[in-house]
């Protein structure tokens, strides 16, 4: 298994020398910079769009892009940085997606992508692992001034085109900081390497690897108990892209829980019954949601929370609480006391939840209840998935079996960062428009 890792951080926090520091020490780096100017490299079919959209003056005499010139337009003008950001990620991704193709097939454990723009163009997700690398910001500005040999204003404008630090320190996986000499930023960047290394090697394997510890008998599992694909109206993600992303990052089974909806759930666990556990996460008539597991009928959105409990039940399923102390979706706890003796089980950890009072809430409900604890990753994009699980001994793929599991379980959760629902509104937005994915 590749660890898919990108890294970020705002204007010099040191992200480049990080980059250079992990070259060295052998792993694959690409850089979105170094892709970017592939994009619109003379002759390039990008080089002719940007000249097409800003006009002969940013071209150099030579017919090559002029930098400067484009650099100076679109940190003054918030449009024309983002048209030329239309036209220049597609490419970018598209050379970058070609790069990591190459880099897998070579067997590498760690490969890292360079992107200073990862926040800001919500790719995020798109990563197995996000490393931020944050300096301060008189710092950063100084480096800028004399690095660059740039005023002070130019240095603040281009500080300022870029998203808060805070936000991405809180979407980042790690951290490191570099407010110090080389050397503490060399220790931290070593530090950070050793731990995705050691993540890369205990991920599992090849598909024939997991199929044998994904088989019945002695020996644990993971489970992540809640997520979506496109068969919810807020989420675009490929079913299939969604298994194979759990399975790669060692989850072994997922319950699909698609928002008012079961058939894709149905498809999926046709085809795969050792690893789908088909769902629908009902929007009850109080508002909230309850989770239906091992459903064979679609419970109409509306239904009561009591008797979507009930028809789980007549269906041989298991009901599942989710997010009980969540604002809107939970009804923060208003219902947590009068629902947790009814349902099956509780979830005490989900990765959409980015506070800890909420999850911890929720896994002392369990607790007071004596009901077994869920972990749902709550995804609605593929690199949500299996951020959050929880490890149980193995066991076949029925309801029994699978409470009895939970009763051993051991939560591991990881929250995902805020910017996942601006995927979730874009998921929206694009459901209304010609070609969005999914069934009809």
């Amino acid at each position: 298994m590749t660890l898919n890792v990108a890294l970020t951080g705002n204007i010099a926090s040191g992200k480049s020398t990080v980059a250079r520091l992990w070259r060295d020490a052998g792993v694959p780096v690409v850089s979105a910079d170094d892709l970017a100017r592939d994009a619109v490299a003379p002759g390039s079919e990008g080089l002719a769009r940007v000249a097409q959209r800003f006009g002969g003056g940013v071209l150099a005499p030579d017919g090559s892009l002029d930098r400067a010139a484009m650099r100076d337009l679109v940190f003054r003008d918030a449009e024309a940085r983002s048209d030329l950001e239309a036209i220049i990620h597609p490419e970018v991704w598209r050379l970058r997606g070609e790069w990591l193709a190459e880099r897998t097939a070579e067997g590498h454990g760690v490969v890292i992508s360079e992107i200073p723009l990862l926040f800001e163009t919500r790719r995020e997700t798109a990563f197995d692992r996000v490393v931020f690398v944050d300096a301060p910001e008189d710092l950063r500005l100084q480096r800028v001034v004399e690095n660059r040999g740039l005023s002070m204003e130019e240095a603040r404008r281009m500080a300022a085109a870029q998203m808060d630090p805070a936000r991405k320190r809180d979407g980042a996986d790690y951290v490191i900081r570099n407010a110090g000499s080389v050397s503490d930023l060399e220790r931290g960047a070593e530090e950070v390497l050793s731990r995705l290394r050691r993540e890369a090697e205990a991920t599992p394997g090849d598909e024939a690897n997991e199929a044998s510890e994904n088989s019945a008998g002695e020996g644990l599992m993971r489970l992540d108990l809640h997520m979506h694909t496109w068969g919810s109206w807020d989420c675009l993600s490929d079913p299939e892209a969604v298994l194979a992303a759990a399975r790669a990052r060692g989850v072994d089974r997922i319950a699909l829980t698609d928002h008012n909806r079961l058939g894709v759930a149905l498809e999926m666990a046709a085809r795969y019954p050792d690893h789908v556990i088909p769902g629908e996460e009902v929007k009850t008539a109080e508002g909230i949601d309850v989770i239906g597991l091992y459903l064979s009928e679609e419970i109409p959105e509306g239904t009561p929370a009591r008797e979507v409990i009930d028809r789980t039940r007549a269906q041989g399923g298991i009901s599942y609480l989710p997010h009980p102390y969540a604002g809107g979706k939970g009804g923060g706890g208003k219902f947590a006391e009068e629902l947790a003796p009814l349902v099956d089980v509780v979830e005490g950890f989900n990765g959409r939840i980015h506070s800890a009072g909420p999850n911890r809430a929720a896994m002392e409900l369990a607790r007071r209840h004596g009901k077994p604890v869920g972990v749902g990753s709550d995804a609605h994009t593929v690199g949500e998935v299996a951020r959050s699980w929880v490890e149980v001994p193995t066991h076949p793929n029925r309801p029994e079996a699978l409470l009895a599991a939970l009763r051993e379980g051991r939560v591991e959760g990881r929250s995902s960062s805020y910017l996942v629902h601006l995927a979730s509104t874009w998921a929206k937005v694009r459901r209304h428009l010609p070609g969005a994915p999914g069934p009809a």
